[in-house]
């Protein structure tokens, strides 16, 4: 009989290529990890993993197995939810995986539209990156995530997540006050291509989605200063620094000293918002009254 406990620590040493980062993000010690991937090995009949330079990867008989781990792991997560249901499944807690902007626009007002119809519920907040959360999620650190959209994202038929699609919203130039384009109503991108680049760190999804929007401009950015704090973007921008892609909402009620924010022209730069949870749970009684208010909230959001 195989042990679905080991199962998720099959998927993980998946998703995070080493046993190590695995053992890290499962609060297990590696060779905790090493002796239950051993166990399953054991149980299966088969070698799951092999070596792979600094790291392993799974065997054909592992990438088998890692397959059917993806339909248990959703049935139990079901199970779980149906079990919660017929409980009552009123009270309980739930962890938020987001980040700052997507708390400020849809977590927030979700949370207190809650407090009167489900005081029962009671959310905790972790403060992580688009690319981060959907990765506590999946370990198990987190029960859902407000994530956004970025190369290398699980896609949208990814069998170990369900998605709920929330909004998209735009990235505006940040200009220094003194730029030659400042007086511009919208600024086209691939005027910018001379300029020095602020942007966001390699791995934050603001830096694929700057990337992205000027290779479809034709050129790529020299990135000059890098900073994944927005208020330290637009200062450096009005500092003449250089020139930067902010998504809308990060800059509402931000001091914009010396600078000018300009709708790009053209195809816009857009951030795509969405809340994920393990599949299988996306019925969970705790769950579903979560994802149904920020589905709510985005739908009264305004980016303009």
């Amino acid at each position: 009989m195989i042990d679905p406990r080991r199962l998720r620590i099959l998927r993980a040493v998946a998703d995070h290529r080493t046993v190590t980062a695995a053992a890290a993000a499962l609060f297990l010690t590696p060779s905790a990890v090493s002796q239950q991937l051993a166990a399953l090995e054991q149980e299966t009949g088969h070698a799951l993993l092999t070596r792979s330079g600094r790291g392993v990867r799974l065997t054909a008989a592992g990438e088998i197995l890692l397959t059917h781990t993806h339909e248990v792991l959703a049935q139990l997560e079901r199970a779980e939810a149906e079990l919660a249901a017929y409980a009552g499944g009123a009270a309980g807690e739930v962890t938020v995986a987001a980040f700052a902007t997507g708390i400020a626009e849809v977590l927030a007002p979700a949370i207190r539209d809650l407090a009167g119809t489900r005081p029962g519920l009671r959310i905790h907040v972790r403060d992580a990156e688009g690319d981060e959360s959907l990765t506590l999620v999946l370990d198990g650190g987190a029960d859902l995530a407000l994530a956004v959209e970025y190369r290398g994202a699980p896609h949208e038929d990814d069998r170990r997540l369900s998605r709920v699609p929330l909004y998209a919203e735009p990235f505006d130039a940040v200009l220094p006050a003194g730029h030659p384009l400042a007086q511009a109503p919208t600024v086209e991108l691939a005027a910018l291509a001379d300029a020095d680049w602020i942007g966001q760190y390699p791995g934050n999804p603001c830096h694929d989605v700057m990337l992205l929007a000027c290779e479809l401009a034709g050129f790529e950015p020299r990135l000059t200063h890098s900073s994944d704090d927005y208020r330290a973007v637009v200062a450096l921008a009005g500092a003449g620094a250089g020139v930067a892609l902010v998504p809308r909402s990060a800059l509402r009620g931000m001091e914009l000293k010396d600078t000018v924010v300009r709708p790009v022209q053209g195809p816009a730069a857009t951030r795509r918002v969405f809340a994920a949870v393990r599949r299988g749970a996306e019925q969970h009684p705790l769950l579903r009254p979560l994802l149904d208010a920020l589905a709510d909230a985005a739908a009264g959001l305004t980016t303009g």
